[in-house]
């Protein structure tokens, strides 16, 4: 399908030619000469927004005005709020936010259709592709058997909703999807999908050349970045609107300068300099904000570190964290299996159209920050969150510090070690018929015989996993070869640690075999496991019975370790209380030593053959070591023979079948896929915003409270809402799957919502998990009391702290909350995604002001709240009066501020969502 383009009025197209043929372009140095202000000084991550205005500008939707707001930004000190309207080329999606998606057009085709408009209008515009990266669960483990079985299991789970993708890919133009067991979103567009420069015919059936960008429906889509292609992640339900040609709106973003200068040091790793990064963008304060990586260490770092920066954008609070174009670009664009043609297009746009990161380039920024590589140290982050680091040299005594105030007052002896000494003793060892692995007596003993060592910082999760480093040749052969040298040694894991390699894509595997170095990491339990997110989005699959229940029945704080980029609290198992984000080598290194409570820096990690203690640095590679392995087998052919099939799938995927039809037939006893209520019974006619009057409060909660805390991917029990609910439809347990998984179906994940294990409701003494008080006052399930609250018509309201709806784009944060008939969410801030969704479901996300805070105003949830002023003439940013009504009928008169933030959004919440929006606009073309 042909992109259009604008009217081009400021006359800013022109011809480059590359190899012999010509292509069209649109010319930043040609809008400088129509007049049109002075952008030389741009970031070039602003210079790709401005190209974006150049090429749309047609006068209504892009104007000239806001061309020149780009010159005025530069003259500002880099500081020009203005409303734009930005259009990706392309949008990617993973399968956990993406079902939802997919299931909202297949709703939309509905919706049209009883409007009287014509179903194929709900098409993509835009290319989309869509990864299946997040249904695999480490089952299966530590055996060369791990993942075919982990897959075979995946395929049990996941057939529904596999059928459902597959009839997608055939109902809608312009969307593909990449099967399950080919590797991460992420990994998959930086190696493959991303082009840096894109071209595509125009209307007129002319050729033109454009920055590659994209918006993807998981936040960590900002990891493509690194390779200087602009992309971040939004909500299902604003990436549903690009796909079908609304455009974004934003406001022109600040851009913060990230000055990287030394070189870094031996010993240390991509993921050591990246979680230091995000201590000091945490600390500077960039939500909502770009930023753009320079200076002279650029000339030192790989791709495959910027990468691992810029995919960690998401925890450092960022719109994203990009990296210019210049020569290590081109190197890994060529390394990695693409066309010469398009290498040499890349080079010659970037240096034709002012985006070459050159040794002058020397941009203005809003802000700025440096850091000396020379100064990084070895280090891993948590127990919590991100952006907690520690210095590697410390952890030991932080873990022990978190042990401290954790415990509190509560006995001193539940750190001691298990000894099966409580009611019903240990659990007998047993038997799985017909099966002659490690699941059989003899391993039941040894995971029995592991319980009876447990303690607080046991480490029980090791996991190789993730985008975010197996997308590192660096540092995943760097663990190979600390595997190798363990090996070699006489190491092995601890017998209670579940260890696990998830690699990002194929290729990975590919180099890790060339090199010899899986064999090491299988000798040691790293043994594939599966292509995909695995641990880090809460797919580490269940914990060994004995493991679990000594964690439980002891109150133990059992740990895990893994190569991710979140550790949110109840995200990686249920079982464990302290998750620590680490490189792969460090990874290795702690399932070796197996406890928190270890200093690995200066402690043995254990025994060699002779009784010789081993330390960590008898161990650990050199850099020159690691450099010379990847350049003998990260080669530019694994890349192209790995991808040369990369839409086709296995044979499991090739033998799922499914229907020709235009529209989707629900099936009625699906419990994974569900047609959603947002178009049932809906009109033509818009609804005015209105005042929000006599609302209750159905929780009050803290700071940093996450997606994941809102809506959970991981497992859930029987016990819960969403597990009574497929327990009535005769859903054995072992069929649950994981909340991420039935995004398809609102009923379950109307009941997931604000239901996160280690969500605290403030209105709830002491107590955790998605607990409130009912209409009656009574203790009761969030999603009970919101059913309760709406058979009586009453609107509810939330209360947050800071940072509110931090972590992924979950695009059900945002539905849940709406559909449990939240009509206002109030907090300190908010993340950009999630403020985003919520306006994007009709949902009115306010600030305080004035100082004003859920605890200065001594709430306590039993009170009344009407918020007034926005029927009528709402402006965006508005600041409105609220009125908080105390249970003992005490008032107090309060300012918020309105954090709907652009006209358009006005619009979206009038229609009483953006895709309502779209869907109208479309029915009535």
């Amino acid at each position: 399908m042909p992109i259009t383009v604008g009217t081009d009025s400021a006359k800013t197209r022109r011809t480059l030619s590359v190899g012999g043929s010509s292509v069209a372009y649109y010319s930043i140095a040609a809008a400088e000469e129509a007049g049109l202000g002075s952008f030389g000084k741009l970031p070039a991550v602003l210079k790709v927004v401005l190209e974006n205005m150049l090429r749309f500008e047609d006068g209504k939707t892009v104007s000239l005005d806001d061309i020149r707001a780009f010159s005025d930004w530069a003259e500002k000190g880099g500081r020009n709020p203005r409303e734009i309207a930005y259009r990706p080329a392309r949008v990617l999606m993973q399968d956990f936010t993406g079902v939802p998606a997919v299931v909202d057009l297949a709703a939309m085709r509905d919706g049209i259709k009883a409007l009287g408009g014509d179903p194929q209008k709900i098409n993509p515009l835009n290319p989309v592709d869509l990864v299946i990266d997040h249904s695999v669960m480490i089952d299966e483990f530590g055996n060369p058997r791990a993942f075919q079985m982990n897959v075979d299991r995946e395929y049990e789970r996941n057939m529904e909703r596999y059928v459902f993708l597959k009839w997608g890919q055939k109902a809608f133009n312009n969307f593909r999807v990449v099967p399950p067991g080919t590797g991460i979103c992420h990994q998959v567009n930086l190696e493959y999908l991303a082009q840096t420069v894109w071209t595509d015919s125009d209307q007129n059936g002319e050729e033109v050349a454009y920055p590659d960008t994209l918006v993807g429906t998981d936040s960590h889509t900002t990891m493509v970045n690194g390779a200087a292609v602009l992309g971040w992640g939004v909500g299902g339900i604003e990436a549903e609107a690009a796909m079908l040609g609304q455009p974004i709106s934003m406001l022109i973003p600040e851009v913060v300068g990230f000055e990287l200068t030394g070189a870094m040091m031996e010993g240390t790793t991509g993921t050591d300099l990246v979680l230091k990064v995000v201590e000091m963008l945490r600390k500077k304060g960039v939500v909502g904000k770009f930023v753009e990586f320079y200076g002279s260490g650029l000339d030192t770092l790989p791709l495959a570190d910027r990468a691992t920066i810029a995919n960690m954008a998401p925890e450092y609070g960022a719109t994203c964290g990009f990296f210019p174009i210049d020569a290590e670009t081109l190197r890994y664009l060529r390394n990695t299996g693409r066309d010469e043609a398009r290498v040499a297009l890349v080079e010659a746009y970037a240096k034709e159209n002012g985006f070459w990161r050159g040794a002058d380039y020397a941009p203005v920024y809003t802000d700025t920050l440096t850091l000396d590589m020379g100064t990084i140290v070895p280090a891993i982050s948590g127990p919590k969150r991100p952006q907690d680091y520690i210095a590697l040299d410390r952890a030991s005594t932080e873990f022990g510090k978190f042990i401290a105030g954790l415990r509190g007052a509560k006995d001193a002896s539940a750190s001691a070690e298990v000894r099966w000494e409580g009611e019903g003793g240990a659990p007998e060892p047993r038997d799985i018929p017909g099966d002659e692995g490690h699941h059989n007596k003899g391993w039941y003993k040894d995971a029995q015989e592991a319980a009876h060592q447990l303690h607080d910082g046991s480490i029980v999760i090791a996991s190789i996993t993730s985008c975010t480093n197996t997308s590192n040749p660096y540092v995943m052969i760097g663990a190979g070869l600390v595997a190798r040298k363990a090996r070699e040694k006489g190491l092995t894991r601890k017998p209670w640690v579940k260890t696990s390699l998830a690699p990002g894509s194929q290729v990975v595997s590919h180099y890790l075999e060339a090199a010899d170095l899986q064999k090491d990491l299988d000798a040691i339990g790293f043994n594939l496991v599966g292509y995909g997110c695995t641990t880090c989005i809460g797919n580490s699959g269940p914990l060994e019975e004995p493991i679990s229940k000594a964690i439980n029945d002891y109150d133990l704080v059992a740990t895990s370790v893994l190569s991710g980029n979140r550790n949110f609290e109840g995200r990686i198992s249920p079982d464990v209380r302290a998750n620590y984000l680490a490189s792969p080598p460090l990874v290795v290194a702690y399932a070796l030593v197996g406890d928190m409570n270890v200093d690995i820096t200066t402690e043995p990690l254990g025994e060699d053959q002779d009784g010789n203690p081993v330390y960590l640095k008898d161990i650990w590679p050199s850099q020159k070591e690691i450099a010379d392995l990847v350049e003998r087998t990260v080669t530019r052919e694994a890349f192209q023979s790995k991808y040369a099939d990369v839409f086709k799938g296995d044979e499991k995927w090739q033998g799922v079948n499914t229907t020709d039809s235009e529209t989707y037939d629900w099936p009625a006893s699906s419990t994974y896929v569900q047609n959603p209520p947002y178009f049932q019974g809906m009109s033509m006619e818009t609804k005015p915003i209105e005042d929000i009057k006599g609302a209750r409060v159905l929780a009050l909660l803290g700071d940093m409270v996450t997606t994941d805390h809102i809506s959970p991917a991981g497992s859930f029990k029987e016990t819960t809402p969403a597990g009574k609910y497929l327990v009535e439809r005769q859903v054995p347990l072992r069929e649950f799957n994981s909340y991420g998984s039935r995004r398809g179906n609102h009923e379950v994940m109307m009941r997931g919502t604000f239901a996160n294990i280690r969500i605290r409701n403030e209105m709830l003494d002491g107590v955790e998990g998605g607990y409130t008080k009912g209409p009656d006052g009574e203790q009761t399930s969030i999603y009970d009391a919101a059913m309760a609250y709406q058979e009586e018509g009453t609107p509810l309201v939330i209360f947050g702290g800071e940072q509110y709806g931090a972590g992924s784009s979950r695009d059900w944060a945002a539905k849940g909350t709406a559909l449990l008939g939240v009509k206002a969410v109030v907090a300190e801030n908010f993340e950009r995604i999630h403020r985003s969704n919520l306006v994007g479901m009709g949902v009115i996300p306010f600030e305080f002001t004035g100082g004003d805070t859920r605890n200065s105003l001594n709430l306590t949830g039993e009170e009344t709240v009407d918020i007034e002023g926005l029927s009528g003439d709402l402006k965006p940013l508005s600041e409105v009066p609220a009125r908080i009504t105390y249970a003992d009928g005490t008032v107090k008169e309060i300012t918020l501020k309105c954090r709907i933030d652009t006209a358009v959004e006005i619009e979206y919440v009038e229609n009483g969502g953006v895709l309502h929006y779209v869907l109208r606009n479309l029915a009535a073309a």
